[in-house]
């Protein structure tokens, strides 16, 4: 949403949240009413008592859940939660699956179907009413993200509420399942009247920018839009690929069942033991032929490689048969072989980059392996696993002892850039700073803070015999004199002490700058100035006390991080960046007319440009090394973030700070390219592609 809400929608938003107090308690009677008769038709003692409860709950939350649904309307209406990725729509991921009970299982898919009902009814409605949202908001076209009374706003407060106002999950599943037409029928009178508020107003719709989300979400092939949408979905698996002909679609409840070994002999009823193991094996087999789609469908991965995958599934699915639940457990040899092969080739854009062709040899003789006849293909996992890192090993072991000594160097130059941090504020509290020159302060907050904190940490490490011999202290006690020799006036009248102190300084500052092998031309610059001071100083004749001289107007410089050549050498330190990354100096602008201000509402196109950027150890990631896009892994992070150390599919190492990473991020020229293993995120794919053939079959 908009940074800020004009004050128009906000009297709309008050309506809405007003209209709660009577669609809700509507809807909770509608729900009560269904649950009855639900009650008096079913056979069940247990559900008919299930239902029971539920009615009475809706009775006993009516006023409560009121003001929980309140709060939580008007929360997500906020700005900062607005298009937030509080969208309402339902999801499960395969880890989280696995934790869930029973009545959480049948709430999810409950909340599923009620999405897409809701949605179906109010299609048209919302529409209409993201058209005159959008333009109360000031938009020239419909952005239905912009819009802060979507239906996924209602839905998700209502979820949010029921769990807020503590209603069991047992009884939200019944709530949702009986009141899912219902609740399309209250929102769509809510919708109606806000349309019509905004007609009375004069607020006309504007036109659509984009495709229309609701017609375009039935349309995709991944949506399901009710019992319409069901043969579509019996598509996602190819011909040939189930497990057996006719067999129903996988369902979330199936699915998890099988994570939680809960498919035994007694909760089949009469069912014989070996009907119920073939159950079980047919439901595996069905899971893994999900997950291998998902990961030979996924372009992140060369095709080549891909092919390699598709051809390992027949001895997957025969592992799932023995083991039906290996790919749940990230130890077991299967998984972490699939994991391994997957991982390594996510670093490889082209199959023209070095390395990739031994590494596709390796693992089409692992798929080789793996078809050879037999009855021992799960014991055969444990050995190609410990084939394929032997292989690792041997393709990046020179870059070994590299990383190690990069990741060692990485915390010294962290650890040393943070001391340099706290000594820079302990520098600006001394009495004579402030009246240095900008030369001399931007010295002292630069080099020579780094030179007293590398001195520090080293002293840390091997402690001098006597404290007058610590090189800190000297470097740190310089520090006086540097300040009032700089100060003309008052070093004038001093000149005995001047000529004194003037050789210790230089000599002192050009040993502790050599300490750190800081580039001399890089500093020649401040002691050309600073010498220049001291000429001035010793020329100059004045009686009585000078005054003080005014403070510099240069502002000092933030402190930055900094490395030895070969601190950088070591880590492969990026310190220049392409000159297409880099900020411009300034900005051209042009004066606004009398009386007009800036519009406080950001596009919304660049702030979805300007998402963050999760920087965790083991993301992929794609950015310009040496002129090229390349893909490089994050291996290691500084306790602290701010130092990131990445590596290539051959082991090449590179080391970046956060700022430049921030820098490329804000550029778009460092892009995401897994953010955890492709293995999970086919595995939470299966997990959504259940909930939806549950949803729409009605069963769970």
């Amino acid at each position: 949403m908009n940074a800020t809400v004009r004050p128009e929608v906000d009297v709309y938003i008050q309506d809405a949240l007003s209209q709660t107090a009577n669609w809700l308690p509507r809807w909770l009677d509608q729900v009560s009413v269904s649950l009855k008769n639900l009650e008096a038709a079913e056979p069940g003692a247990m559900e008919r008592k299930a239902l029971n409860t539920a009615r009475l709950e809706a009775d006993r939350h009516r006023e409560s859940l009121v003001e929980a649904y309140r709060a939580e309307l008007e929360a997500s209406t906020r700005p900062q939660q607005a298009g937030a990725g509080q969208d309402g729509k339902p999801r499960v991921s395969f880890d989280e699956l696995e934790l869930m009970g029973d009545d959480q299982v049948q709430e999810t898919v409950e909340f599923a179907r009620l999405q897409q009902v809701v949605e179906m009814t109010l299609e048209d409605l919302d529409a209409e009413l993201n058209a005159r949202m959008c333009s109360a908001l000031g938009l020239q076209q419909i952005n239905p993200d912009a819009n802060p009374l979507r239906p996924s706003a209602f839905i998700g407060a209502l979820s949010r509420a029921m769990k807020a106002d503590r209603v069991e999950a047992s009884v939200r599943g019944r709530w949702l399942k009986a009141g899912a037409a219902a609740l399309g029928e209250q929102l769509a009178g809510v919708f109606l009247g806000l349309i019509e508020k905004l007609d009375e107003n004069g607020v006309r719709p504007v036109g659509f920018g984009v495709t229309r989300p609701f017609a375009a979400s039935r349309s995709s092939p991944n949506s399901v839009s009710g019992p319409r949408s069901r043969r579509g979905e019996t598509k996602t698996l190819k011909p040939g690929e189930r497990s057996m002909p006719g067999d129903p679609l996988l369902t979330l409840d199936q699915l998890h069942r099988l994570l939680v070994g809960n498919l035994g002999p007694e909760e089949s009823g009469s069912e014989p033991q070996q009907v119920n193991q073939a159950m079980v094996r047919n439901l595996a087999s069905e899971v893994v032929t999900l997950m291998m789609r998902q990961i030979t469908d996924d372009k992140r991965i060369l095709q080549p490689i891909r092919d390699i995958l598709h051809g390992m599934k027949p001895a997957l699915i025969d592992l799932a048969r023995a083991d039906p639940r290996f790919f749940a457990d990230r130890h077991n040899p299967a998984r972490r072989l699939l994991d391994a092969v997957i991982e390594r080739s996510l670093g490889f854009k082209s199959e023209a980059e070095s390395g990739y062709a031994p590494f596709a040899a390796e693992i089409r003789g692992i798929q080789r392996a793996l078809l050879r006849s037999g009855d021992d293909v799960p014991e055969r996992f444990p050995e190609l696993l410990e084939r394929l890192q032997r292989f690792s090993t041997r393709a990046v072991e020179p870059s070994q002892e590299a990383r190690g000594l990069a990741v060692n160097t990485l915390v010294r130059v962290e650890q040393r850039n943070l001391l340099a941090e706290r000594l820079v504020h302990e520098f600006r509290d001394l009495k004579d700073f402030p009246k240095a020159p900008g030369v001399v302060r931007r010295f002292l907050t630069g080099p020579w803070a780094q030179v007293v904190a590398q001195a520090r940490l080293e002293e840390g490490a091997r402690p001098p015999l006597l404290p007058a011999d610590a090189a800190s202290r000297r470097y740190s006690e310089v520090i006086i004199d540097l300040l009032w020799s700089c100060q003309v006036g008052l070093a004038s009248l001093n000149r005995p002490r001047l000529v004194k102190v003037i050789p210790v300084i230089l000599r002192t500052l050009r040993e502790g700058l050599d300490s750190i092998d800081y580039p001399r031309a890089a500093t020649e610059g401040f002691f050309q100035a600073l010498m220049g001071l001291h000429e001035a100083a010793y020329k100059t004749q004045r009686p009585g006390v000078p005054e003080d001289n005014p403070p510099s107007r240069q502002d000092v410089e933030d402190v930055s991080m900094w490395m030895q050549s070969q601190e950088a050498k070591d880590t492969g330190f990026m310190t220049d960046l392409p000159p297409e990354t880099q900020p411009p100096a300034y900005e051209n602008t042009q004066p606004l007319p009398p009386g007009e201000l800036p519009d406080a509402q950001p596009d919304t196109r660049v702030m979805e440009s300007r998402l963050p950027v999760e920087l965790t150890v083991g993301a992929w990631f794609e950015m310009p090394l040496d002129g090229v896009t390349t893909r490089c892994q994050i291996t290691w992070a500084s306790p602290h973030g701010t130092l990131y150390l990445f590596n290539t599919a051959t082991g090449k190492s590179v080391s970046m700070t956060r700022r430049n990473l921030d820098r490329l991020i804000d550029q778009d020229r460092l892009r995401m390219i897994a953010r955890q293993s492709v293995v999970d995120d086919a595995l939470d794919a299966v997990a959504q592609q259940a909930l939806r053939n549950s949803s729409a079959s009605g069963k769970t």
